[in-house]
C-alpha cells in the first residue's frame, strides 16, 4: 500500500501519501507544519489563471514557499484554454515540482465562471486544457476532480480517459459530488470506478481520510495508487506520520496534551512569523478552531481566543493552559466551529 517512491511522470517522489491544496489554509505556516512528517508531495492554495496571468501580488503570496518544501505543487483554476499553458509555465518557472488542473472545487464564486467543479459540465474542455498545460511544461501535469457536478451526472471515469488522452501525470477523485459540497460521507466506489477505468494513469483517492485506519481502507476497498489527506491535516500534521505507522505495522503513537500543545504552539509561531499582525490575529482563530477542536470542554479557550486583541496575549493563553489535563478524542470532530 505505502509506496516508496510515488511515480509522477518522471518525477520520483518519496512516497504516496500526499498533501492536498487546501483554500485558504495551505499558506506557508501550514506546510512548514506538514513538511515535517515527510509527505510525499505538498501542495500550496489553489491560484486563479486569470489572477496568475495579471502578476496579481496576492495571488504570487500564495505560491510562496521555501526549499524545505520540495516537492512541492501549484494548483491552477481556470476554464480558458488560452491561459492554460502560459499560466502552467509560470508555475514551472517558480520552481515547482508539480502543476495541478482543478477541476473540483465546489464553491459558486468559483463554479460561476465554469471554473473548479463546473467543468465537470464541460468534459472536452478538460482535455482541452490539460492539453495545452501538459504541452506547455516539463514538469508533471495532474488534475484533480469530484465525482460529478451531482448524483444523476457521475462522470469521473469519462475524465480519467480524457486525462489519459491529455497526457495527464495523475488523476486525483474525490469521493463527493459538486452538489454534496462537504456533507455526507465521501463514496469511495467512484475511486475504485476510476481505478478500473484507468489504463495508465495513476488514481490518487481523496476524501474522509481523517485517521490512519481510514487511510488504510481507501487503499485497500479502492485501490487508488496514492492518497491526497486534505482537512484530516488540519489541527493534526502528524496524520503523516500516524498513516506511515500504521501501514508499516507499528503501534499508534498517542498523543498527549502537552504534546498538542507544542505542535499548536509551533504553528503559532510560523504564522507570527509570516503574517503581520492584524491577519495573524485573524489565522490564529482558524487554527485554533482546528487543534483544539477533539478536546472536549476547551470551547472557553476557543472562544477566549477568537477574542483577543492581540498575539502575545493568545500566546500567554495557549501557554498557560493547564494541558496536562487534557484528553483528546478520536471522533472526526467534537464540535465544529464556524471558522473552519
Amino acid at each position: 500500500m505505502l509506496k516508496r517512491p510515488f511515480l509522477l511522470g518522471s518525477l520520483s517522489l518519496p512516497s504516496n501519501v500526499l498533501c492536498a491544496p487546501l483554500a485558504g489554509c495551505s499558506d506557508v505556516p501550514f506546510r512548514r507544519m506538514t513538511v515535517k512528517y515527510k509527505p510525499g508531495l505538498v501542495f500550496c492554495e489553489m491560484v486563479k489563471m486569470d489572477a496568475l496571468i495579471r502578476n496579481d501580488p496576492t495571488t504570487l503570496r500564495f505560491l510562496d514557499y521555501e526549499h524545505s518544501m520540495h516537492p512541492i505543487g501549484g494548483q491552477l483554476c481556470g476554464s480558458k484554454p488560452a491561459l492554460a499553458g502560459p499560466c502552467a509555465k509560470i508555475i514551472e518557472d517558480l520552481g515547482f515540482d508539480v502543476v495541478d488542473l482543478n477541476c473540483g472545487c465546489p464553491v459558486d464564486k468559483v463554479t460561476k465562471d465554469g471554473s473548479g467543479s463546473g467543468m465537470l459540465k464541460t468534459l472536452d474542455l478538460i482535455g482541452e486544457v490539460l492539453s495545452n498545460m501538459v504541452a506547455a511544461v516539463k514538469i508533471p501535469v495532474t488534475v484533480k476532480i469530484r465525482a460529478g457536478w451531482d448524483a444523476h451526472h457521475i462522470v469521473a471515469p469519462q475524465v480519467v480517459e480524457i486525462a489519459e488522452q491529455a497526457g495527464a501525470a495523475a488523476i486525483c477523485v474525490h469521493g463527493r459530488t459538486r452538489a454534496q459540497g462537504y456533507t455526507g460521507p465521501a463514496n469511495w466506489d467512484f475511486i475504485r470506478d476510476c481505478k478500473r477505468a484507468a489504463k495508465r494513469i495513476p488514481v490518487i483517492g481523496n476524501g474522509d481520510i481523517f485517521d490512519a485506519p481510514s487511510a488504510e481502507r481507501i487503499f485497500q476497498y479502492t485501490g487508488c495508487d496514492a492518497i491526497l489527506l486534505a482537512r484530516g491535516t488540519m489541527g493534526q500534521p502528524w496524520l503523516i506520520e500516524d498513516i506511515y505507522r500504521h501501514l508499516s505495522g507499528e503501534p499508534a503513537h498517542i498523543r498527549t496534551g502537552i504534546e498538542h500543545r507544542d505542535v499548536f504552539f509551533e504553528h503559532v509561531q510560523h504564522i507570527l512569523s509570516y503574517q503581520i499582525e492584524r491577519k495573524a490575529l485573524l489565522d490564529l482563530r482558524r487554527v485554533g478552531c482546528w487543534f483544539l477542536r477533539k478536546a472536549p470542554n476547551m470551547r472557553h479557550l476557543r472562544e477566549a481566543i477568537n477574542r483577543a486583541t492581540s498575539v502575545v496575549d493568545i500566546q500567554k493563553m495557549i501557554c498557560e493552559y493547564p494541558w496536562e489535563a487534557v484528553e483528546f478524542v478520536n471522533e472526526q470532530v467534537v464540535e465544529e466551529c464556524a471558522s473552519c
